[in-house]
């Protein structure tokens, strides 16, 4: 078994780019992309550590490092930091320029220049003037940075692309930061080198160094699991196009593919993009689980074929993910409209690979078939996790095999989809046990909502009338107030606390009335519910003279019955 090897350090800035280290940009890395908001908040923390009673140093975050010798890195992570950092250095340089211009202590201002640079930044061999610098960028900014930056050249204002101008704007800002800050006196030199000697020892980062992307990869699901955002999207894409870039491919080919790849980051958003990949993987494949998708796709993804394949299917298949997402997108009818918004009311996201590939099976070629599944997908989900509450592996494991069935062509037909279903629908006997026994705390905003959904649906079933569960004309009644009154002491304060949030405890009611009644007693509301547009609020006040724990139970057993009438699936169709 191979070893998960990486290595965990705090490391200075000084320390980063000390005894011969370089650092790499992979070439199909994200572009430079900071602005003014990143410089200005970069540049007010560096100069905080210089007041009077400044920290003794800032911590500039995580640094994810890949090398297999320790002495040349890929910046897999940090890049943005890094970079800003060399252009802060780098404007510095050609503030000393400008010193040694203007006559100002110019033999030790040179000097000065050369010792940072050969520090900080790398040398420039004196012969060729080409620059043997401690940073590489990415394909589409290098060039800018060791023609221009890294020998301090005249900088063009034209004939550039949008992150070159970043690069260029970054170096001009932070050059005139350095000016206002330092000046243009004798000692100006002498300070800006005293100042960029504290700054490389107060700047220090953690720095995880790993040995291949898989490791980076794990790294990343780690650390993203805690809460700490690293750009996984990104190691992928540069993984891709290591494959896709050789010597035959053709510059076309790979502008061609990187507009994909950022049209599917830019539908689906980077932190997105990492939950889309797994959803098409598993609508293709037997499950794998987040921390082993990077290994199962380079394992299966080899050739710069199977790159190119990869990215288109990812960009076609974005589209219809995104949709799925969406319940508002202009391609679904009422009925699919309709199921879409109960999964994202109910928070449920198990079936989404499944129902990519049902999608692509069905949707084009047989329309009714895929809003079948989805309306049976949005009635399982109710029963299987809401009322019953029922572990979810099972569940996506069963969706998952459905899925891959569905794109292997094992399942052609709606029917033998519906037929697989059927082991993760919980039959009407567990259904109407659970439902009996269901509390939602409507004190959390998605729970009410459901609650409401539920209510509004059984009265539709009941009376015919369609209201609206999302109106604000409408409110969500709790027959034994939420803040009892002494009206209500004939229940005991241990028993109130069970029963309030009972699905039998609870109906729709017209706001204007719900909010007349507040927390007064079953009498007073009794006579409320009498004359309320809702059947099946009328009907608690014409069965129940009283209301206490049997009562509640009673009803919610009945609104059990009601329920499994409506959420159901015929698999006889």
């Amino acid at each position: 078994m191979a070893t998960l090897n990486f290595n965990t350090t705090n490391a200075t800035f000084r320390q980063l780019l000390g005894n011969g280290l370089t650092y790499h940009v992979p070439p199909f890395q994200r572009d430079y992309s900071w602005s003014q908001d990143e410089w200005d908040d970069l540049w007010q923390d560096i100069t905080a550590l210089f007041e009077s009673d400044g920290e003794p140093a800032h911590y500039m975050g995580y640094l994810v490092l890949q090398s297999s010798d320790s002495k040349r890195f890929d910046i897999i992570d940090g890049q943005q930091r890094l970079t800003t950092l060399s252009i802060l250095v780098l404007a510095g340089l050609s503030y000393l320029n400008d010193l040694v211009a203007a006559g100002l202590d110019a033999a030790d201002n040179r000097r000065r220049k050369d010792q940072l640079q050969n520090s900080y930044i790398g040398f420039v061999d004196p012969v060729s003037l080409v620059p043997q610098s401690k940073l590489a960028l990415n394909r589409h900014n290098n060039r800018f940075y060791q023609t221009y930056l890294v020998p301090l050249e005249r900088i063009p204002q034209r004939g550039l692309n949008a992150s070159e101008h970043q690069l260029r704007k970054a170096f001009n800002w932070f050059k005139d930061r350095l000016k206002s800050r330092l000046g243009n006196q004798p000692d100006s030199g002498k300070n800006f080198a005293a100042f960029i000697d504290a700054l490389v020892d107060k700047l220090f980062f953690t720095v995880i160094t790993v040995t291949d992307e898989l490791n980076a990869f794990k790294v990343f699901e780690t650390l993203n699991a805690r809460g700490v955002r690293l750009s996984a999207t990104d190691l992928l894409k540069n993984y891709l196009f290591s494959l896709i870039s050789t010597d035959n491919t053709h510059e076309t080919e790979v502008q061609a593919l990187e507009a994909l790849w950022e049209r599917i980051v830019g539908l689906l958003g980077s932190e997105s993009f990492p939950e889309f990949l797994r959803v098409f993987w598993n609508s293709r494949h037997k499950l794998v689980r987040k921390t082993d998708l990077f290994k199962a796709i380079r394992r299966n993804i080899t050739s710069r074929e199977g790159a190119f394949t990869l990215v288109r299917d990812l960009d076609y298949c974005a589209d219809i993910y995104a949709a799925l997402r969406d319940a508002q997108d202009d391609r679904w009818n009422p009925d699919e409209r309709e199921a879409l918004k109960q999964l994202m009311m109910f928070g449920v996201r198990q079936p989404l690979a499944m129902l990519l590939a049902c999608y692509q099976q069905f949707f084009q070629a047989e329309r009714r078939s895929f809003t079948r599944i989805l309306r049976a997908i949005a009635v399982i989900s109710l029963r299987y996790n809401v009322i019953c509450n029922l572990p979810t592996h099972e569940q996506e494991t069963l969706y998952n095999e459905i899925a891959w069935k569905v794109s292997d062509g094992t399942y052609s037909t709606h029917q033998q989809v519906r037929e697989a279903l059927r082991q993760v629908y919980p039959d009407d006997q567990q259904f109407k046990g659970a439902f009996a026994e269901k509390e939602l705390r409507t004190t959390n905003s998605r729970n009410k909502k459901i609650v409401r959904y539920i209510l509004f649906a059984m009265e539709k079933q009941r009376s015919g009338q369609d209201f609206d569960f999302e109106s604000t004309t409408y409110n969500l009644e709790h027959i034994l107030p939420e803040h009892p009154s002494e009206d209500w002491a004939y229940i005991e304060e241990a028993k109130q606390n069970r029963l309030i949030y009972r699905l039998g405890n609870m109906t729709p009611l017209e706001t204007a009335r719900n909010q007349d009644l507040g927390n007064r007693s079953y009498t007073a509301k009794r006579a409320v519910y009498a004359d309320s547009d809702f059947q099946i609020t009328q009907a608690i006040a014409e069965r129940y003279d009283t209301w206490d724990e049997q009562k509640i139970e009673t009803r919610q057993k009945h609104l059990g019955e009601l329920a499994t009438s409506i959420w159901r699936i015929d698999f006889g169709e």
